[in-house]
């Protein structure tokens, strides 16, 4: 279980105290006393504080303090990844001059080798040596663990490593061998089994032999030699040397009588003028090929060569010659080999003279004993390491032509010294913890002859070196110098200003026989690809193994191990003598290497990472409790504290807790976890090929067993840090902060835990994902693969093992793996709770408990499909599925619920299909978010559409399950004889769960949807509150919409609220037409005048008095548009813009008179403007009526066909009489009779019926007694023009309203002229009227009607 920290910051996440400011006053200092002390770490307190609340304030936070802790931690492991990809290369530390450093140890701790063990040579070897007539040579072939002897004619091979070996022979031939080789062969050319080529040299022929090898029981390898009936004629050449090149598999020879250099050509089959097998010799031309190598008489000794070594990255080939001649051969295709440099033993002293004042080590006396290549690979200008005899290693580098250094395709034309390395004094020993400072300049000592005689030496990448030397020529016993690079000092030099300087540790060993041949028992030292990097022994030491190198003597096979640093440290630990010691030991660790890699160090060894020899030879792995204890206490006591960065205090954009540099302690935890996962981490998961046939073929890149080891030491690494995590300052936990004593350490303490914690995390991540990958091999990972969505298959063929466990696309697309995995174990009939279970032990990140019971829900979706859906059992194995399904429902992905809804639905699940798609959407926005959005009125760029976009996702799964339901009632109907169907039950069912649903969100998107269909039918069927609530929501964006609104509204009879509706809409901003407006205000109106039970009286008359005045604006709009469209006077361009503006919203009152009425003489809409806005200023009322009657009669005397005057005036008061209702206010007949009265008299005399003033207001159904009081006061007032005898107008006016008062008054049963005073005032005035000069007509009326009235009376 990983170690479970709080998300929230732990106290002091935002400093108040702080830090000694960086800035001194210019003031006298005093000495230093402790209250000045004090004093500078309240200044450091309140500095931090106040960076801590400005960054606090400010709102400001690093982008460090936002990174999740596995990218903190995974951008650690890349760090340390990268540093030590940065490893110096060959070049920069071996740079031109010389050196003579060396750290020669006594001290068995410290030795950078060790001897593991000698494995004799079987006493049939011996048997068959003692047989020995001419001649017996011996080797090694110590990447196969073997080693040879050839006696005589006879070759044999034993397994040194086998206790008790059997014999490989080649003894078919007749000749003494004087030379073996095993070379790589050319591809092509042999079967597949035979990996190695036998190249072996006789007197007479040279002859090659396949040889292919098999693991052993016994953990080494078997060898079976091949007669390949290969040979070449070799007679007179003594062969002696031969090489081969591993990437072409050309073989190049040559013999103890001369210097040239063959080469050894094969091929399958004999072809014209060519053999499959001859001799070519690249040295000599012409007829000295054919010659013998000797003639008679005497001659100077002969040069030959006595060394061949190749280097493939550059394809050359070098030669040391007998008289110290170095050669360099460059090989070209079709079989060239072109000699391009010849480098004389002169030469090289000459180079080396520029470096060094006179040297006896460095003199023509000497001799070159060996020579190394070295590849391209780990330098670029070093090509070369020649040894002399007197213990110097002089590195050379090749130029071409042009100043470039060599290379493959590029051959080099010179080569000069590049440094020279001396012998290490002969009194340079290391025996005590006490070292001196490296970064001290030592003296170079060019005179030791510490390393003479060399008789031989060799080196291997990247860098050790052995010279064996012979100390006693009687004794004939070597004695062996060995060293290798110091390479933790070189990766990180103590003093980072100097360059780096080729620190080397060294070993004297007394072989105690004579060395005959040397090999490399495992693959060859490579850290990366490239110079930069390639010799960090230290990236590698848990990564691959060891490197061991085998030596053959006359008395058996020495067995050297390369030392790591973390097994040095171990040994050092268990030999170091108490704690006393044990401090020594890890303050030289410290001093050398720095806290981090002893940190590092010591982690590994307390994990269980150093081995050593045991007494018995083997090497093993160092499990003593006592050191694993001392490890343990020097990774925890000697890790080191955090670091403050008070330079960067005054960046206050940055939290106090990113300028903390975390301890030695946290990048060695970081270091040590790179130095494990560095062969996976940037390596794909798989691997994909294709088989001649077109299959695909999908492996891993990293082996299995690669891939468990490293699972089982992080698994340690986890252990121990679980184990030990209250000790550990920073995997403490809270508690620790009780043992801070200021601010600064309590932010260095959180600071320390942010890293430490996000290092745990990631061990955890690792060791999931490393067993997942294990889980994924051990499936059929082809079909696995193959069944996932072609982007999807992309992503995995991309993903890294750091991707798999740092990112969330590599959780992401592991997931999808593994749900493919068990679809397929689904498909196959498996089981699959067992399988997802066995996933989610192993790999509880990839696949949950939550995953689990999705993948038995799964099975039940299966069961149900194999059994139908009209199985009973079906029904059970669905709601088995869902209630599985619901308790995992955020787990869900958008795929799976896919999968689940197409099966539901096909098996008719309609009501489990919609419940699922509802608790999917509710478990994704538990916040409610989506509805705060949609009642904010979904303002665009808001965060919260993405929550509802994740809804409307699930939502429109259900409406494919509504469209499925409504597609099946077409299949299947409801009812069969009165009887609802089980298809028509499902159906119910699943309308129940829409319709009772309480999401609001759903219910919203499910409405869109209806009308989005043109099911808007549908909607208005509805019975749920949400509908009004969406369709008000709606409504103020979408007049259909609100069209909805208030016809649900009447469909449930709720007029009040439907008038509401429509009157908003009338005075919306809708692109509306007027007369669609005023349809909105008469169905409104209608509406707001329907009562219903329920209803307030006073709510419904203020509504309909709203909805009446606003009608009654608009329709004087309506007209005042209807005149516009036809008047004249509106020019053409003007007109579209007038009738834009008045056939859209109702305007104002005021807009309409003092824009449109008044300025075009509109009198009459001026008077409908006065009667709405209830103006009853008098005289502006009598005005208007004066100029609208001016305004007809003009109108009439314009027009010479229509009607006469007189009409067009009555006409107009009768219209406007009508629309204002004979308003007191706006139609007052005590001003309008007189008004008109003037008018006929003054206009329209003799005109028309003499009546037909009077005519009006009778028409327009004004009382009898209104009309007669105007005239009676008329009458009496004697005014202009009614005056003397012009009052007989009046006067027949009054009788002609008196009679048709009193005509309508008797008709009934009631009173004349409404009672007896009235009558008796109506006889008086006729009295009086017929003192006038009446007609004679209306004087026999009056009379008549007064005698009746008289008579009526009495």
């Amino acid at each position: 279980m990983s170690i479970q920290t709080p998300q929230k910051p732990l106290p002091g996440a935002y400093i108040q105290t702080p830090a000694v400011s960086r800035f001194q006053s210019f003031q006298s200092r005093q000495p230093n006393s402790v209250s000045q002390q004090q004093n500078g770490n309240q200044q450091q307190s309140q500095a931090l504080s106040q960076q801590g609340q400005s960054v606090q304030q400010g709102g400001q936070k690093s982008e460090a303090q936002d990174v999740p802790p596995i990218e903190r931690a995974a951008k650690a492991v890349n760090e340390a990844l990268s540093e030590e990809s940065q490893y110096p290369d060959l070049d920069s530390y071996i740079g031109q001059g010389i050196s003579s450093e060396y750290e020669v140890t006594t001290q068995p701790a410290w030795a950078p080798f060790q001897k593991i063990k000698m494995h004799p040579i079987p006493d049939r070897i011996f048997e068959q040596y003692n047989r020995a007539q001419v001649s017996t040579i011996m080797g090694l072939f110590a990447d196969f663990n073997h080693a040879w002897v050839a006696i005589d004619n006879a070759l044999y091979l034993w397994d040194y490593t086998h206790p008790n070996p059997d014999l490989v022979s080649f003894e078919e031939q007749p000749h003494t061998i004087t030379a073996v080789r095993l070379v790589k062969p050319r591809a092509g050319v042999f079967v597949p089994a035979v990996i190695r080529l036998l190249v072996v040299a006789t007197t007479a022929d040279v002859i090659i032999i396949g040889l292919s090898a098999q693991p052993a029981p016994h953990g080494g390898q078997s060898v079976a030699l091949y007669s390949l009936k290969m040979s070449a004629p070799v007679k007179g050449l003594d062969v002696n040397i031969i090489e081969g090149s591993d990437s072409t598999g050309r073989v190049f020879f040559s013999g103890r009588l001369s210097d040239d250099v063959y080469e050894f050509t094969y091929q399958q089959e004999e072809r014209w003028f060519q053999n499959r097998c001859t001799k070519v010799n690249h040295t000599q031309k012409g007829y000295s090929t054919f010659t013998p190598a000797t003639f008679f008489g005497q001659r100077a000794q002969q040069e030959t060569v006595v060394q061949m070594i190749m280097d493939d990255t550059r394809r050359l080939l070098y030669t040391l010659s007998s008289r110290s001649t170095i050669r360099t051969f460059h090989m070209k295709g079709n079989g060239v080999l072109d000699l391009v440099i010849t480098k004389p033993l002169g030469q090289t002293l000459s180079n080396v003279g520029h470096m060094t004042s006179q040297s006896d080590l460095i003199s023509p006396s000497m001799a070159i004993v060996s020579i190394s290549a070295i590849t391209a690979q780990e330098a670029t200008k070093i090509h070369l390491m020649a040894s002399t005899s007197t213990g110097c290693r002089i590195f050379m580098s090749a130029t071409s032509s042009y100043g470039n250094y060599s290379s493959s395709s590029n051959a080099p034309t010179s080569m000069q010294v590049q440094h020279v390395k001396f012998p290490p004094a002969e009194t340079t020993t290391s025996n005590s913890n006490q070292v001196a400072p490296y970064s001290s300049t030592p003296s170079i000592n060019t005179s030791s002859r510490s390393l003479v005689p060399t008789r031989s030496a060799i080196r291997y990448a990247p860098g050790y070196f052995l010279a064996f030397i012979v100390k006693d020529q009687q004794s004939g016993t070597d004695l062996l110098f060995v060293s290798g690079p110091d390479s933790a000092r070189i990766a990180r030099p103590q003093d980072q200003q100097r360059l780096t300087r080729y620190a080397e540790l060294a070993l004297w060993l007394n072989l105690g026989s004579r060395a005959e041949d040397v090999g490399l028992a495992t693959e060859p030292f490579s850290a990366s690809f490239s110079p930069v990097g390639f010799g960090n022994e230290l990236a590698v030491q848990f990564d691959k193994p060891t490197s061991e190198i085998a030596i053959l003597t006359n008395t058996g096979v020495h067995m050297l191990r390369r030392r790591r640093l973390v097994d040095i440290f171990a040994a050092a630990l268990r030999l170091g003598g108490g704690d006393e010691g044990l401090e020594g030991e890890v303050k030289k660790f410290i001093r050398q290497y720095g806290p981090g890699e002893t940190a590092s160090t010591a982690l590994a060894v307390a994990c269980g990472q150093a081995f050593d020899v045991t007494s018995d030879s083997r090497v093993a792995r160092i499990l003593d409790s006592d050191v694993l204890e001392h490890a343990r206490k020097a990774f925890i006591e000697y890790g080191g504290k955090p670091l403050f960065n008070e330079n960067s205090m005054l960046d206050q954009s940055m939290p106090a807790i990113d300028l903390v540099q975390p301890s030695p302690r946290h990048r060695g935890l970081s270091r040590y976890i790179s130095r494990l996962v560095r062969s996976v981490w940037k390596a794909p998961v798989i691997r994909e090929l294709l088989t001649p046939t077109g299959g695909l073929i999908i492996s891993s890149s990293v082996p299995m067993n690669k891939l468990k080891e490293i699972s089982q030491d992080l698994t340690k690494l986890k252990e121990f840090l679980n184990v030990n995590k209250s000790f550990i300052e920073g995997l403490a936990g809270p508690e620790a902060l009780g043992n801070v004593k200021t601010k600064q350490d309590e932010v260095c303490l959180q600071a320390e835990h942010r890293a430490l914690h996000a290092l745990v995390i990631l061990i955890d991540n690792i060791i999931e994902g490393l067993a997942f990958v294990l889980v994924l091999y051990d499936e059929k990972i082809e079909e696995t693969v193959l069944s996932l969505a072609n982007e999807v298959r992309q992503q995995v063929r991309n993903l890294s093992y750091e991707g798999l466990c740092t990112t969330a696309l590599g959780k992401q697309l592991a997931k999808d793996l593994v749900k493919a995995i068990v679809n397929r174990n689904i498909l196959s009939g498996s089981n699959v709770e067992t399988v997802a279970e066995a996933l989610r032990r192993r790999c509880g990140s990839f696949c949950s408990a939550d995953d689990v019971i999705i993948f038995k829900a799964q099975e039940y979706v299966k069961r149900a499909s194999e059994a139908g859906a009209d199985a009973d059992v079906c029904r059970d194995y669905l709601n088995e599925s869902l209630r599985l399904f619901k308790q995992v429902t955020g787990s869900l992905s958008m795929e799976q619920l896919h999968w689940i809804i197409e099966n539901y639905v096909t098996l008719q699940f309609y009501a489990g299909s919609i419940q699922l798609c509802l608790d999917k959407a509710q478990e994704s926005d538990r916040g409610g978010r989506a509805l705060t959005w949609i009642q904010e009125g979904r303002p665009p760029g808001d965060k919260r559409i993405e929550a509802f976009e994740f809804r409307r996702r699930c939502y429109d799964l259900v409406h494919q399950v509504i469209s499925s339901v409504e597609r099946s009632r077409t299949e299947s109907p409801d009812m069969v004889d009165g009887h609802l169907t089980l298809a028509g039950r499902r159906r119910e069912e699943a309308a129940d769960e829409i319709d009772t649903s309480d999401d609001e969100v759903f219910q919203t998107d499910l409405y869109d949807w209806y009308l989005q269909e043109n099911r808007s039918d549908r909607l208005l069927e509805v019975e749920s509150p949400y509908v009004i609530t969406y369709l008000e929501r709606r409504s103020s964006d979408d007049i259909a919409h609100a069209d909805l609104l208030w016809k649900y509204y009447l469909q449930n009879e709720r007029y009040q609220d439907a008038a509401m509706v429509q009157l908003a809409l009338a005075k919306s901003q809708f692109v509306l037409s007027l007369d669609q407006r005023i349809n909105y205000l008469g169905n409104a109106k209608t509406n707001a005048s329907t009562t219903r039970p329920g209803i307030v009286r006073s709510s419904r008359t203020e509504v309909l008095r709203e909805v009446s005045d606003l009608l009654d604006v608009a329709n004087i709009q309506s007209d005042l548009l209807q005149r516009l469209k036809g008047e004249s006077r509106i020019t053409a361009d003007r007109r579209p813009q007038v009738i834009e503006e008045l056939n859209g919203q109702i305007l104002p009152l005021t807009v309409l008179f003092n824009t449109y009425c008044e300025p075009a003489f509109y009198f009459d809409l001026c008077i409908l403007i006065y009667e709405a806005a209830d103006h009853r200023v008098a005289s502006d009322i009598k005005a208007t009526w004066q100029n609208l009657l001016e305004d007809a009669h003009t109108q009439a005397d314009l027009t010479s066909q229509g009607p006469q005057p007189y009409e067009m005036v009555a006409d107009t008061v009768r219209a406007l009489g009508n629309r204002l209702g004979l308003s007191e206010t706006m139609f007052p007949v005590a001003e309008l009779l007189p008004m008109l009265k003037r008018y006929a008299f003054n206009y329209q005399s003799h005109v028309g019926p003499e009546t037909w003033v009077v005519d009006i207001f009778t028409d327009l159904q004004v009382p009898y007694e209104s009309i007669y009081a105007v005239l009676e006061n008329m009458f009496y007032n004697d005014e202009a023009p009614f005056q003397r005898r012009n009052r007989r107008f009046i006067g027949n006016d009054i009788v002609y309203i008196a009679k048709a008062w009193f005509q309508d008054s008797i008709r009934g049963s009631g009173t004349i002229f409404g009672g007896e005073d009235n009558a008796m005032a109506v006889s008086e005035m006729l009295h009086t009227v017929m003192q006038t000069d009446l007609d004679e007509r209306r004087l026999e009326e009056c009379q008549n009607l007064r005698m009746r009235i008289e008579n009526m009376l009495r």
